[in-house]
Formats: C-alpha cells, sequence, structure tokens
C-alpha cells in the first residue's frame, strides 16, 4: 500500500488524485478475509392486490421491476407517471401498472384471508401458510414471533442455473457473471432476520443445499452465526444419480444445521439404515460393560481414589461390600480383608494396578440398586460388570422392563421389546428419503403433476424429528415453503406422536416460466385472477395442505397407503387446522386513526399465537371494548371501556393478551399494570413503532 500511495502523490491534477485516493480508502475498509460478494441493487416487490394511487411508485407489470415511476395524476383509466430520479413523464393505463415497494421502504404489513381448512374443530391448534415475498413476511413474523422460534427449516432455490428463481422479478441463469453474489445478497439478506426469529437459548436453523452454492453458504452461515454449533450433512436423495455433463452422477445433497444455545440432536429410535458404518454403542441389548476402566486416565495413579477391593463370595454369587481406599504406595498385597471373601481389584491384563470406574461409596449404590452384576465367564476368578447412565435411565422410566433380580442382588432385565434410540453419523443414505419416490411421485398421487422436484416427505419428517421430538409444542417457520412439504411432515409429526407443533410456511406465487409465456400470449397479467390462480401457492401448496388433511386427492378420491413406518392410513388425513393468508399493505395513516382494525384483526390474532380459527368482525361499529375467548386475547378499542374490560377478563382466565388502543403512553402503563395477563400491547403504536423504526435496518 505505501507504493501506491507514493504513485497516487505524484498525480498532478488534485481531484483525481483526491478520486482516486478515496477509492484505495473505501478499499482499504472491506473485508480482506471470509466471504466477500457484491451488493447489489436493492430488491423490489411487485404488491399485486395493493391499489395504485396518486404518489404510489410503480413499475409495468410486464416491464423490468427496477424500471420504476412515481404516478403524478390519475383519472379512471390512466395514469401520468415520471421515471423514477429522471424528468421524462409517460401516461400507462392504470391497469398496465402495480405498486412496487423497495428493499429498505417503509412497510406497513398486514394478512388478508384467503381461505381455510377446519379438520379438526375442537383443537385451538392453527397452522399458518403465507401467501408472499418472503423478505416482507419475515418483516411480519419478526413483529409476531422475534425469539420464539423454535426451528426453522429452509430448502431455498440452488442457483443451479435453471430458471429456478428470480432476482428483482427477473430469471438468474448460469450466463450471468453475478449469479452467485446475488443469491448471497438474497440469502443474506432473509437469514439476517431469520436469527431474529429463532429462540437464541435453544433452536435450530436447517438449511439445504446441493453442490453450485454449499461453500458460499457454509461460509455466510459462519459468518452470520458464529456463537453457533454448524455441522453439515450428506443425505442421499436420489440412488439412481442424476447426470451431469462430464461430471460424476449427483446422488446427494447437502443439510446445515445451525444449533443456537442448548439446541441438541436428539437421540431417537432409528431403522437399522441408519446405522451405517457405527459400530459401537448401537446395540439393541443391555450392555453390561466392564467395571474397571480402560483407555486413557486408566492407571492406579489417574484417580487413586478409585482403587479399592471389592468383595464377593466364596463361590462368586454374591457381593459382600468393599474394602478401604488403598493409597498410593501402599501394596495391595499387604492390607488385610475379612475371611470367606474373594478381594478383587482392578487389575488390567498385563498385570499392571489400574482403577474402578467409580469411587467406593458410588459403586456400593450402584450395586445396591442392581445396577452391577458379578461375571465368570472370563479365564479369571471373576469380574465385575455394570451398567452405564444411559441404560440406568431407561430402566428408570421403563423402557427396559425389569423381570426380577439375581442372586448377587442384579437385575434381571427384559429388552427384548426395547427399541434402542440413537444419534446416527453425518452420511445418511436413507431410501425413504428419495426425492423421487417419496417426493415427487407422492405429491403426484396428491394434486397431480403440477410441481417439480419436491423434497422427500421422510426426508424433512425425519430432520425435523431430530430437533423438535421433546418439544411438543414447538413453534416451526419455513419461508421457502415450495410445496409445502414442512407442514404436511409436522401434521404427520404430530399425528404420530399427540404433538401440539405449530407451523408457518411461506411462499410466493409464482407460475412457471412456461406458463408465464402462455399466460402473456393470452393477453394476461401477473395479478389477473387467470394469472394467479396458476401460482404455487394456490395451484400447488395449498391443494397440496387441504388434500392431505382431507386424506382425498384432488379429485376427491380416498389417498392410498400408509405413510411409512406407522401404520397411519394416509386416507385418514390429519386432525388438523390451517388458514391461508395473503400478505397485503396497509396505509400508515390510516391505521393510526384507526380505520384499519379489521384487517389487522388476523395479525394481532397471530400474534397472540393463533389460538383457534381467525376471528372476523362483520359489523360495521366496532365495540369498545372486544372479548375473543377462543382466541385468548382482547382488545380495548376506547379508553373509557377499561372497567367494563377489567370486569369481563375476570370471567375469562383464557385470555393472556390484550391489546390497548390508545395514544397516551401513560395511561397505556396504567392500564396495562392493572391487567392480570401476561402479554400486552399498545396499539397501534407497537405496530408502527416496529416497522418504522426496523425500516432498512435489516
Amino acid at each position: 500500500m505505501a507504493a501506491i500511495n507514493d504513485l497516487v502523490n505524484q498525480i498532478e491534477n488534485f481531484e483525481l488524485r483526491e478520486r482516486i485516493q478515496h477509492e484505495i480508502n473505501r478499499m482499504n475498509k472491506q473485508k480482506k478475509f471470509g466471504l466477500v460478494f457484491e451488493e447489489h441493487l436493492p430488491e423490489c416487490t411487485p404488491l399485486y392486490g395493493v391499489p395504485v394511487r396518486t404518489g404510489s411508485l410503480v413499475a409495468l407489470k410486464n416491464g423490468d421491476i427496477n424500471n420504476l415511476y412515481t404516478v403524478l395524476k390519475m383519472n379512471k383509466k390512466k395514469a401520468m407517471c415520471k421515471k423514477h430520479e429522471e424528468m421524462e413523464i409517460t401516461e400507462f393505463m392504470i391497469d398496465e401498472l402495480v405498486s412496487v415497494a423497495k428493499f429498505g421502504d417503509p412497510i406497513y404489513p398486514c394478512l388478508k384471508s384467503i381461505d381455510s381448512i377446519c379438520n379438526a374443530p375442537d383443537s385451538d391448534l392453527w397452522h399458518t401458510l403465507i401467501e408472499a415475498d418472503n423478505y416482507h413476511a419475515l418483516q411480519l413474523l419478526e413483529y409476531l414471533y422475534a425469539g420464539k422460534v423454535d426451528c426453522i427449516y429452509i430448502d431455498p432455490p440452488y442457483n443451479s442455473g435453471a430458471k429456478d428463481w428470480k432476482y428483482n422479478n427477473n430469471y438468474v441463469d448460469d450466463s450471468d457473471t453475478y449469479r452467485h453474489s446475488k443469491w448471497l445478497s438474497m440469502m443474506q439478506k432473509r437469514l439476517r432476520i431469520a436469527k431474529k426469529l429463532l429462540n437464541p437459548q435453544n433452536s435450530v436453523l436447517i438449511v439445504t443445499i446441493d453442490e453450485k452454492e454449499y461453500l458460499h453458504l457454509g461460509c455466510l452461515l459462519e459468518e452470520m452465526f458464529p456463537d453457533a454449533k454448524i455441522q453439515m450433512v450428506s443425505t442421499m436423495i436420489n440412488a439412481k444419480g442424476v447426470a451431469r455433463d462430464n461430471e460424476f452422477f449427483r446422488v446427494n445433497e447437502y443439510i446445515y444445521f445451525i444449533r443456537l444455545g442448548n439446541a441438541c440432536v436428539s437421540s431417537l429410535s432409528l431403522p437399522d439404515e441408519w446405522r451405517g458404518n457405527i459400530k459401537t454403542s448401537t446395540t439393541k441389548s443391555v450392555r453390561w460393560g466392564s467395571l474397571m476402566r480402560s483407555g486413557s486416565g486408566s492407571s492406579r495413579s489417574a484417580s487413586p481414589g478409585c482403587f479399592y477391593p471389592i468383595y464377593i463370595s466364596l463361590d462368586k454369587q454374591r457381593f459382600c461390600g468393599a474394602g478401604p481406599i488403598v493409597p498410593i504406595g501402599i501394596d495391595r498385597k499387604t492390607v488385610k480383608h475379612p475371611k470367606n471373601v474373594i478381594a478383587l481389584f482392578p487389575i488390567h491384563a498385563d498385570g499392571s494396578e489400574g482403577r474402578w470406574q467409580y469411587s467406593r461409596d458410588k459403586f456400593l449404590e450402584l450395586q445396591k440398586s442392581g445396577y452391577a452384576r458379578i461375571s465368570t465367564q472370563t479365564k479369571n476368578e471373576a469380574t465385575i460388570r455394570y451398567i452405564s447412565k444411559g441404560w440406568q435411565k431407561k430402566v428408570e422410566n421403563g423402557q427396559i422392563k425389569v423381570r426380577g433380580k439375581a442372586v448377587d442382588g442384579s437385575l434381571i432385565l427384559n429388552d427384548e421389546e426395547y427399541e434402542q434410540e440413537y444419534v446416527p453419523c453425518n452420511q445418511w443414505w436413507i431410501s425413504s428419503h428419495n426425492a423421487t419416490e417419496f417426493g415427487s411421485k407422492l405429491i403426484q398421487s396428491i394434486i397431480g403433476k403440477r410441481f417439480t422436484f419436491p423434497k422427500s416427505l421422510y426426508a424433512v419428517h425425519d430432520v425435523l424429528r431430530f430437533f423438535v421430538s421433546n418439544k411438543p409444542n414447538a413453534l416451526i417457520v419455513d419461508f421457502f415453503a415450495g410445496s409445502g412439504t414442512t407442514l404436511h411432515a409436522v401434521n404427520l409429526l404430530n399425528t404420530e406422536d399427540g404433538g401440539n407443533r405449530r407451523c408457518i410456511i411461506v411462499t410466493n406465487n409464482e407460475v412457471s416460466d412456461n406458463e408465464a409465456k402462455i399466460l402473456t400470449k393470452q393477453g394476461y397479467h401477473p395479478g389477473d385472477p387467470e394469472w394467479e390462480k396458476l401460482g404455487i401457492a394456490h395451484y400447488v401448496t395449498w391443494p397440496r395442505t387441504v388434500c392431505s388433511i382431507k386424506g382425498r386427492d384432488v379429485n376427491g378420491k380416498p389417498l392410498k397407503g400408509n405413510y411409512l413406518g406407522s401404520d397411519i392410513p394416509m386416507a385418514d388425513g390429519f386432525a388438523a387446522n390451517v388458514a391461508f393468508f395473503k400478505l397485503s399493505f396497509l396505509d400508515k395513516n390510516a391505521v393510526a386513526l384507526g380505520m384499519q382494525f379489521k384487517e389487522m384483526l388476523p395479525t394481532l390474532w397471530m400474534k397472540a399465537g393463533a389460538h383457534g380459527q381467525c376471528p372476523k368482525l362483520d359489523e360495521d361499529e366496532i365495540p369498545k371494548a372486544i372479548i375473543f375467548p377462543k382466541n385468548h386475547f382482547a382488545v380495548l378499542t376506547e379508553e373509557d371501556a377499561f372497567p367494563e374490560l377489567e370486569v369481563q377478563l375476570k370471567n375469562h382466565p383464557e385470555i393472556d393478551t390484550v391489546y390497548i388502543i390508545t395514544d397516551y403512553e401513560a395511561g397505556y402503563c396504567r392500564m396495562a399494570k392493572s391487567l392480570n395477563v401476561k402479554h400486552t400491547y399498545q396499539l397501534y403504536r407497537n405496530y408502527l413503532d416496529n416497522f418504522r423504526i426496523n425500516t432498512g435496518r435489516n
């Protein structure tokens, strides 16, 4: 750098010298290690369904989303528009335009109800499908559930070079020299918010990827989650392999696990094919190990307190207690023992002195509980064997039955019905994870040929199980939902173990490239009903969700067969409820004036925990105090009705969230303090401040 600065100082033109020096200084501040990628133009999102108004930022529906215009004036059919940051003024037909949100622009999201399915009317558990650009959906979810999510599972676009994803509303193909940095820019923005959703004390982010971006993704995750524990697993998705030009066939992909706080992999009862090359700790029978320690730290000197004699009867049938610890320097052969007993010391096969696994007092507790036994199956006079803490817990919690006790007091165990639980290795070759058989063919049997390359249902089911099997009330989010496999897997998992896990999935409503060309030729535009009904949310994700819950295909015929590894008929469906929403946007001034309470009601319902079916208000006049007992929340719309609300809440202990609409903060604090509820929020300040303050910071 010194040489470069010397050369710069030789430039006579002052302005040129200053400009070059400025650029050098800027380059010096850039990251020199780690993942470096270009920052691209901010993403723009077309807001179909948001009316075009005077002052709106718009683009042409069939044009470049980055060619932005501001609407200056409108009549019934036409709009006069000024091109963004230019003086050019053009007239367009209003139905040719779409409102646009730029990345970082303030947005005030709401949820517009599209449909719902209630197949468990007695349950207050409701899943949610949100049709939206996932960045804006994540902004809403941050307001609703920051720090409350247990598991995020995503299967983002793999950036394969095919037309599998768009940046700024344009497909990114393999000829784009900025393909990788555009993908990283897209992922970074979303992961930054996703991180804020996760419970920092105990949660996991799971991301699937293939070889095109796994290195870049790994670096990005290391950078964004420096305090997390990160591991990558390789998993088979197509045993036959997919041909690559002049390359090895591809049979696998990768899964990143990013564990926050105390999150850990749960041991599960798994089929034998999960064992892979594991040779130890996978026995299905109770393992009675040697009480004498082996390996490192197994000498007498390593733990002097664990060198003592264990006494057994002369017939080697009964325990007779234990002698005192023999200190270092004292020859064990000089120690006196009671008559009519055999004194067993921890002596290795080569004659060297070792140590027991436990101290004298701990051994006596172990023996008294029946977890130690005398073995005479060796050439030595006898050995002592025991079962480890893990096996002891399985006995105590009833996983392994006790038949009785042997003569030496050890437990006689029945492990014939025991299903061993363990953590597998990181190379998965599991037949049920085949994406062709249990992804493509499965979804085809439900909704027909509407979606390519879905994940195997059982691959997602198994991945989730490792982290939420011990969390029956987990909140699970997938913001690259695709065909809806994650929600399907959560319903299956809940049915298997009686869990009450809630799932929120997000997908856009893009149509395929071929469908877009056909629709365009027919004169349709994005946002038109004919276009939207073929989008993924309406044509794939929602039908699959409804059909899997009802147990019927799109033609109303019962689904065939059982779910793998269970006796659950697919035709039985699931006892589950799902609400289908589209993300829309509100006018902040109308919100502040209390003119959009009904539009905000689904958002309030979700923030309160999404209990029961999302409520609706049909009447024109909004009551001053509203109680939603089945939804566990209440709303005070007029301050003078607070005494009335207090009285009503005494009869509804199930209410744990109250929204208080007031501009007077001191009054809000006073009212909130007097209410005996878990959560209170000030409207509309809490909502407006959240999206105003957080604008652009993600």
